[in-house]
């Protein structure tokens, strides 16, 4: 008869004590509360909590948490309406924090990133938006860590992925790098026809000094036109470089003599 009373007895209360054992991963905290009151950490591992509701927990994840920020229609300083979304990494450092500062860090941090990304575009022009978008996501990053200090999360990294623009500025950004395109061609031509102005003024100079260079060149010129065009060409010569080739014609048939 003492047996049946004490053994059941015995192996409730052996189920009752392991009830209270509970395992929390190598990247899991348990924050325990006993009475409703903080008691600590637990974890990683194996341990126990009092059972029947003395002691009851906060099981949380220390993995980087990556938020999809939603498309969010905003507009930049210069009165031009976008389209901005982000993808924000951050992480638990503060377990207790976690859970006892704020009732839902997940969606309170994704309220801040979803405010913080409004107001910041605010405050930029859409050059600034489209050219420095890694120090508008900097900015991003400090205002959002700051933010969420108090509640034990660090915001590791902010990054903006697309910048959708209306229709209208899309057009005029195309004809702007259109116009910067034809003004760096037309730049380009002017500075070679000044290289070749330049080049051709020296030439003229230096056949000026010396009129026998220019009617070689001319007859070259001449020779070169006759070929392409297969004609006959009439050429009216100087008599001064006539008589320069007879004077020629001359010393180089009394040498041979």
């Amino acid at each position: 008869m003492f047996w049946e009373i004490v053994v059941p007895v015995v192996l409730t209360i052996i189920g009752i004590l392991l009830s209270g054992l509970r395992i929390a991963n190598e990247y899991e905290r348990a924050v325990v509360f006993r009475l409703g009151r903080l008691k600590g950490l637990k974890g990683p591992g194996l341990y126990w909590l009092i059972p029947l509701g003395i002691e009851n927990q906060r099981k949380v994840d220390l993995r980087t948490n990556t938020v999809d920020v939603e498309r969010q229609e905003t507009i930049t300083k210069d009165s031009v309406t976008i389209k901005v979304n982000a993808v924000l990494w951050f992480k638990i450092m503060d377990p207790v924090l976690s859970v006892t500062a704020v009732a839902n860090y997940y969606a309170a941090t994704y309220q801040i990133a979803l405010t913080s990304l409004r107001n910041i575009i605010g405050q930029h022009d859409l050059d600034e938006i489209l050219k420095e978008r890694d120090k508008i996501s900097e900015i991003l990053q400090q205002v959002v860590d700051k933010a969420t200090d108090p509640w034990g999360i660090k915001v590791e990294m902010v990054e903006m992925k697309d910048v959708e623009l209306p229709e209208g500025m899309q057009r005029a950004m195309a004809q702007e790098a259109q116009a910067m395109r034809e003004k760096r061609a037309r730049l380009i031509k002017a500075d070679a026809e000044f290289e070749a102005s330049k080049k051709l003024g020296e030439a003229s100079a230096l056949l000026a000094a010396n009129p026998m260079s220019l009617e070689l060149r001319r007859m070259q010129m001449i020779t070169e036109v006759g070929a392409e065009q297969n004609t006959t060409t009439i050429i009216m010569m100087p008599s001064e470089f006539v008589t320069l080739a007879e004077s020629l014609a001359n010393k180089f048939k009394a040498k041979d003599e």
